[in-house]
């Protein structure tokens, strides 16, 4: 496995590296002291398989690095690894296509856990957020006139597996689709419910009688 750490801070960095070793004898780790050197890395090694991510940093932010991933590398996860606990940080930083929030606060075996669970194809989120109250998401069914219009019928199909409890690879075969046209779904449905992980999907879209 090969991975990529993009962090301004060369002792934080070398400590992630460390961590991650853990996941495997094999395990390569490359380190980008900010966003637009790791976007050159991640172009030279194609066979990355994961990057984790620092919000903060001079030059070009994790922010603003996470959709230039997406540009450059769809098919590769990227990890935001930041100091940051809002909840508005990992709403942000998961609509612009991270796949997982970790905090520099968590533990080592989370680091861990969370990878294992971005390369399986799900998405993680911090425990943090799963309190969190979605915004946007109407006390009525009645109230929402527009939020099916935002939606279209493929990610309704999408939405209603998900909601059901399938895994991305079972959304996959049943819409015989492929696992990053489901990722890139299910970004839109979070994004468009104002929701951060499935749980919340599932409960806003019976809000908003899309079920």
């Amino acid at each position: 496995m090969k991975l990529l750490i993009v962090d301004d801070h060369a002792i934080v960095r070398e400590g992630v590296a460390a961590m991650l070793r853990q996941a495997g004898p094999d395990t390569v780790v490359l380190q980008a002291g900010d966003g637009a050197e790791g976007v050159h890395l991640a172009e030279s090694h194609p066979d990355l398989d994961a990057v984790f991510l620092d919000l903060q940093m001079p030059g070009t932010d994790g922010m603003s690095a996470v959709p230039e991933f997406g540009r450059r590398r769809p098919a590769l996860p990227v990890i935001v690894l930041s100091s940051s606990e809002d909840p508005e940080d990992v709403r942000r930083a998961l609509s612009l296509g991270a796949l997982g929030y970790v905090p520099k606060s968590a533990l080592p075996q989370t680091l861990l856990s969370a990878l294992r669970l971005v390369l399986a194809g799900d998405v993680y989120v911090p425990p943090l957020m799963l309190d969190a109250t979605p915004r946007g998401v109407p006390a009525q069914p009645a109230a929402d006139t527009g939020r099916q219009g935002t939606l279209t019928e493929r990610q309704l199909a999408v939405l209603r597996l998900l909601s059901k409890g399938l895994s991305n690879k079972e959304i996959g075969r049943a819409l015989n689709l492929s696992d990053k046209t489901v990722k890139a779904h299910i970004t839109v449905i979070f994004k468009a419910l104002d929701v951060v992980n499935r749980t919340q999907a599932a409960s806003a879209a019976r809000r908003a009688a899309l079920l």
